[in-house]
C-alpha cells in the first residue's frame, strides 16, 4: 500500500484529486493523469462530488490504478446504507484498491439531483468504524467474514471551522475510530493553520492540508464571499486582479501555498477541480 507506507515514512505526501466525468467515457480524462505517474502519493476518485451524479468512485479508483497511479476511494455516507458500504468497501480490496477517504457528503439539495433522498444511515465516525471491524473479520451485524480487508483510512477536517473546538473534537473521535490520515478542506490563511497545527499535535496523525488552484478573480472573489470558513488573504486577490495570465498566476499561488506550509504539516492535497494537468507544473514551481 503505497500510501500508508508514505504516511509511515515521514516524508512529505503529496496527493490530489480526480473528478469522474458524468457518462462511460473516461479515456481523455484518464489521460490527463499520466504525468502525474511518480509525482503524486495518491489521486482521490471522488463520491458524486458536490451531490452531482457521476461515474462511480469505485470504478473509477479501479480504472486509477489500472493507469498506474495509486486510488484513494471516497466514500460518502449520503447515497448509501450500511449494506452497500460494507459492500463497496469489500468490493474494494477485492479489487486491490485499499486507500478509503470517508466523509459524510454535501447535501443532496446542493446538486444536480435535489429531489433524490439523502441516506445518511450512518455517519463518517460510524463508516471508519465499520471499515475497522472489517479489518477484524466482521460485519457491522458481527456476521463472520471469509477474508478480511486492509484499510488505510482518511478522513476529513476543516482547519478554519469556528469553533475550532468541534472540529477537534471531530478530529479525535475520527481518530479513536481509526482515521490514519486527514485531508483538510482548502487552506489560503498560513497563520490560521498554524494554530489550528499547534492545537491538533496531540493526535499524532499525518494531516494533509488541502491547497486550492482558484481559476479566476471572479472564483477567488466568491469563494471569499460565500463559502464558509474560507478566507483568501488580499494579496491573492490582489494577483488575480493584477494578472493578465490567471493560469500562471494560479499555478504561482499555489506553489506559494505549498512552500509555506510545508513546514507546518506532513504534505498537502491539491483540489484541482479539472485541472490536473496543472499540478506537475505547481510542484515543479514549488521545486518537488
Amino acid at each position: 500500500m503505497a500510501l500508508r507506507e508514505a504516511l509511515k515514512s515521514g516524508r512529505f505526501v503529496i496527493t490530489t484529486d480526480f473528478l469522474p466525468p458524468k457518462g462511460t467515457d473516461i479515456r481523455e480524462e484518464l489521460k490527463i493523469l499520466h504525468p502525474l505517474r511518480g509525482r503524486v502519493d495518491g489521486v482521490n476518485a471522488a463520491d458524486n462530488q458536490s451531490a452531482v451524479m457521476s461515474l462511480s468512485s469505485l470504478a473509477a479508483s479501479f480504472l486509477i490504478k489500472e493507469e498506474g497511479l495509486e486510488p484513494i476511494l471516497q466514500m460518502v455516507c449520503r447515497d448509501r446504507n450500511r449494506l452497500a458500504l460494507q459492500s463497496d468497501l469489500l468490493g474494494a480490496s477485492a479489487l486491490g484498491i485499499n486507500n478509503v477517504l470517508v466523509l459524510s457528503g454535501d447535501h443532496q439539495s446542493l446538486g444536480d439531483h435535489p429531489g433524490a433522498k439523502g441516506v445518511f444511515d450512518i455517519e463518517s465516525v460510524q463508516l471508519l468504524k465499520a471499515a475497522r471491524g472489517l479489518e477484524d473479520g466482521t460485519d457491522m451485524a458481527g456476521n463472520r467474514l471469509k477474508g478480511s480487508p486492509s484499510f488505510c483510512l482518511g478522513a476529513a477536517v476543516n482547519p478554519s471551522s469556528a469553533p475550532l473546538e468541534l472540529q477537534i473534537m471531530k478530529m479525535e473521535k475520527k481518530v479513536a475510530a481509526g482515521a490514519d490520515f486527514f485531508q483538510t478542506q482548502p487552506v489560503f490563511d498560513i497563520e490560521m493553520f498554524a494554530g489550528f497545527v499547534e492545537k491538533t499535535r496531540h493526535l499524532s496523525v499525518p494531516v494533509l492540508v488541502g491547497v486550492f488552484l482558484l481559476k479566476s478573480a471572479k472564483m477567488a472573489h466568491f469563494m471569499n464571499k460565500n463559502i464558509p470558513g474560507i478566507t483568501i488573504p488580499k494579496f491573492i486577490l490582489d494577483a488575480f486582479e493584477k494578472s493578465t495570465d490567471p493560469v500562471d498566476t494560479s499555478i504561482e499561488i499555489a506553489a506559494r501555498l505549498i512552500r509555506d506550509l510545508r513546514d507546518l504539516s506532513r504534505g498537502v492535497h491539491i483540489y484541482t477541480i479539472h485541472w490536473e494537468d496543472k499540478v506537475p507544473l505547481v510542484l515543479d514551481k514549488a521545486g518537488f
